[in-house]
């Protein structure tokens, strides 16, 4: 019962859909107005002058536009992708280097301190503070040193902070 329903609203369909597709077979005709206008339609008012238009599609020309064009679409989303990846690869290399600017303008800052600042400690595992001597001042200042020379800083300048070598 179910099968022979589901058969009868197939059929009724397609009924309906080649129904629907009848108009479209239609003719087009071109014709003006009382007024001069250009008016379209699929019946042209007695009377009047009308010019039935083709609205048939014709096959393209070249056969192989089909495929230039497939080629020509393939070609253009291929630069599109090609510049939404460039743009992503600059945008990552501009955060990249602003990065290295800000890490040399803190070891910039750190050198100054090590440096210039009269009392300078850390906090031991006790919390409690703990007073560079010499020796100590001296090994941050040379493992600092190396880490602006890792990141390609250029040497601090007393006046400001450092900032990457180009």
């Amino acid at each position: 019962m179910k099968r022979r329903l589901s058969l009868l609203a197939s059929i009724g369909f397609g009924v309906v859909a080649a129904l629907c597709a009848v108009p479209a077979l239609g003719a087009t005709y071109k014709w003006l107005d009382e007024n001069g206008r250009v008016v379209y339609g699929d019946t042209p008012p007695a009377g009047v002058k009308a010019e039935r238009l083709n609205t048939t599609v014709s096959p393209p020309s070249d056969p192989n536009a089909v495929r230039d064009l497939a080629a020509k679409d393939a070609e253009l989303r291929k630069r599109q992708q090609q510049r939404v990846d460039d743009a992503a690869n600059e945008e990552k290399s501009r955060a990249d280097a602003n990065l290295v600017r800000r890490q040399c303008q803190q070891a910039a800052g750190r050198m100054k301190s090590l440096r210039e600042d009269a009392n300078l400690y850390r906090y031991d595992e006790k919390g409690e503070r703990v007073y560079l001597d010499a020796a100590a001042r001296e090994e941050a200042v040379a493992q600092n040193q190396k880490i602006m020379r890792d990141l390609g800083c250029t040497p601090a300048i007393s006046s400001g902070p450092a900032a990457p070598a180009r």
